[in-house]
């Protein structure tokens, strides 16, 4: 079993602490001394005011955020937890992923989401209604960006005529795809067209500030599972989709050392291989502080078991 952890520049009200060029580097750093798999950073480029508001929270550009913590750090992986896919020229996003994964020697896992956020789709200038078609179609462009030296594509108001994105990712085809959701459609993406699933077990606050289909515990997750697999069989796939869950507990959640390895251990009964985790802290020494906790009393007994 895996453990990811959520990077904490999201809490722009301590800027000293959280956002600048050595906080990243200190807080990259203990992430991967004290064993976690990936550090993942989420997205949201322009989020509205009504939002932040009512419990959403800032994101850093996560392509910037994740190049800091590359140029610190050796074996992290750099996880996008999420990317909302439709936000950008597939093209662009592509050529950020192919940089990122060369210069960090193939570290770039790419989780990515249809996203929620209707008002930032209007900022942004993209059609909210369409989101779901926009990011399958752009998971198709990328792929043929990263699979050939020069690629032909053509898609919905952009066409590529013999282009070229190099050098390519270091990991081939293509760094893993996450696909994030809880929605049967998301599911049937995970299958088509990724090569992991990335279920988020929600409250029913956090669903409804994110909107997010419900999944409230692993009764939910099985139900998720059990439709993976029965789109597997019928679209002929062989291998079940990886099932990476986004948070094992949530935000200023209280959490002990036993209920949380036994909730770890119900969810890989299910078949998961990597859960992620959320560490809090108003300071970056309390953060990295809660990180090595974590490390000894989670990450370090699950390698031990």
């Amino acid at each position: 079993m895996k453990i990811n952890v959520s990077l904490p520049f999201d809490k722009i009200q301590y800027p000293d602490e959280f956002l600048r060029a050595d906080a990243i580097a200190e807080i990259a750093r203990t992430a991967e001394r004290v064993g976690f798999s990936a550090a993942c950073d989420t997205d949201h480029p322009v989020p509205t005011g009504r939002w932040l508001d009512a419990g959403g929270h800032h994101a850093q550009d996560p392509f910037v955020i994740l190049s800091f913590v590359a140029a610190a750090t050796r074996t992290l992986r750099l996880q996008t937890g999420i990317l909302v896919l439709p936000y950008r020229n597939p093209f662009i996003t592509a050529r950020a992923v192919a940089t990122l994964d060369f210069l960090s020697g193939g570290r770039v896992t790419l989780g990515v989401g249809a996203g929620y956020l209707k008002g930032e789709y209007k900022a942004l200038g993209i059609d909210f209604e369409r989101r779901n078609e926009i990011m399958d179609e752009y998971l198709k462009a990328m792929k043929a960006a990263w699979t050939a030296d020069e690629f032909t594509f053509q898609g919905t108001g952009y066409q590529a005529l013999g282009n070229r994105i190099l050098p390519r990712p270091l990991q081939q085809p293509h760094p893993p795809l996450l696909i994030g959701g809880n929605s049967r459609r998301a599911i049937r993406r995970a299958v088509e067209l990724g090569d992991g699933w990335t279920p988020f077990i929600t409250s029913s606050a956090v669903s409804a500030t994110t909107r997010t289909a419900a999944m409230a515990d692993e009764v939910d997750l099985a139900d998720g599972i059990t439709y993976m697999r029965e789109h597997c069989e019928k679209i002929g796939r062989a291998q079940l989709p990886e099932v990476v869950v986004g948070a094992i507990n949530q935000p200023n959640e209280t959490w002990n050392a036993r209920a949380l390895l036994e909730k770890i251990a119900k969810v890989r009964e299910l078949g998961v291989t990597t859960v992620g985790a959320t560490i809090d802290g108003r300071s970056r020494a309390e953060w990295c502080a809660n990180a090595e906790r974590y490390g000894a009393e989670i990450i370090a007994k699950l390698a031990a078991a």
